[in-house]
């Protein structure tokens, strides 16, 4: 891979890093996608390569079961569940409207099965029995599904339960579900698996995943799909090709079939069109900057996290990274800091900026330092 040439500008003005708006370059034509709503995004930087409808509001159906399912792995990292648990069914849960696994009041089922029926046979009484378990109410375990949505960036999501079931407050978008995608596979790799079972057997019935994908691509190996008739058909798509995934997220088709063929269609459009490129690695030294009235003089700086970027193909040799740093920079300085912005330019149009942070904590240097530093910075 060609490497990325960095040009370093120091300000003596201290500007405000301000995020900028990303320009993409020129992008392939999208196929026709017979959706209400769509995206695709790249799971290793969240860009979104391809949207159509992603900001608008619809009904999320059973997807709202990726956040049921994220409240619950998180559960199971902090230990206030265990995958071998065996929980109580209530009677809420036991007529739950929709689609079920069938659990029983009469017989506890363990968590590891109640993900699975979830997961895999959108078991709406899976879903009441883990909130219900994990939070003492499907109420409050609905408070947290909203909490959880904001924390995740989630800002045009609200639920009104832990199933799907329609409600006129019970709203997402496509932009958010990809989050929300992308957060499960990035947060929970061990339990990512679950979501490429093809069938699952409880109470003597076997019921098959609804993610045709996962029969017709082996690339592909999650998430889920929704459908209600209000809703239509539903599916958000991730699929791995050598070290590239994607994530499609696809609303309000006409059938299930269709659900399958255009998530199909704009997962292949992905791949075939665009290359992930890694830039930086965190904590990758990028530059060396002067710092003022510090025990040390000068800083390494880089990035908090690995910075990748995704490109139509052939347009790699066209980006430029510019470093911008305020001048002058003086001590004290935390690592972790922001010091500046790294900003990517391609065919001398904006891109995009991300943060450059200090690698290294500078403390305050001693008063005679601080005074020769505070001439020298004079005489500038």
């Amino acid at each position: 891979m060609k490497k990325l040439c960095l040009l370093i500008f120091l300000l003596i003005s201290a500007p405000v890093f301000a995020a900028a708006q990303t320009t993409a370059p020129p992008l392939p034509p999208v196929p026709e996608i017979a959706a209400r709503a769509y995206v695709l995004i790249d799971y290793l930087n969240g860009q979104v390569l391809q949207q159509r409808a992603g900001n608008e509001r619809i009904e999320p159906a059973s997807l709202t079961k990726l956040m049921t399912a994220y409240l619950t792995f998180a559960a199971l990292h902090q230990e206030t569940i265990k995958l071998n648990q065996a929980l109580p069914v209530s009677e809420r849960a036991w007529r739950a409207e929709g689609s079920r696994m069938f659990i029983d009041p009469k017989t506890p089922v363990t968590v590891d099965e109640l993900i699975r029926g979830m997961i895999v046979q959108s078991g709406n009484d899976a879903c009441i029995a883990l909130a219900e378990s994990i939070a003492g109410s499907e109420e409050e375990f609905v408070r947290r599904m909203n909490q959880e949505a904001q924390r995740l960036g989630m800002k045009n999501t609200h639920f009104m339960n832990a199933t799907g079931l329609p409600h006129l407050q019970h709203y997402t978008t496509a932009y958010d579900l990809g989050l929300l995608a992308q957060a499960i596979i990035r947060d929970f790799p061990e339990f990512y698996p679950i979501y490429s079972q093809k069938e699952y057997k409880y109470n003597k019935i076997t019921q098959a995943n609804r993610n045709r994908l996962l029969w017709q691509d082996p690339t592909v190996d999650g998430m889920k799909t929704g459908h209600t008739e209000s809703a239509g058909f539903c599916l958000i798509a991730s699929a791995k090709r050598e070290s590239h995934r994607l994530i499609s997220v696809v609303l309000g088709t006409s059938s299930e079939s269709m659900r399958a063929s255009e998530s199909q269609k704009l997962l292949n459009y992905g791949f075939l069109n665009f290359d992930a490129h890694h830039l930086y690695q965190k904590d990758q030294v990028v530059a060396t900057l002067p710092v003022w009235k510090g025990n040390i003089n000068n800083l390494k700086a880089g990035v908090a996290k690995d910075l990748f970027v995704s490109l139509p193909k052939g347009h790699y040799k066209h980006l430029k990274a510019t470093l911008i740093s305020k001048q002058p920079l003086l001590a004290p300085i935390s690592a972790g800091q922001k010091i500046g912005v790294i900003r990517l330019t391609v065919d001398d149009k904006l891109f995009a900026e991300y943060p450059l942070v200090a690698l290294e904590e500078v403390s305050t240097a001693n008063i005679f330092k601080r005074g020769w530093d505070s001439i020298k910075l004079w005489l500038k």
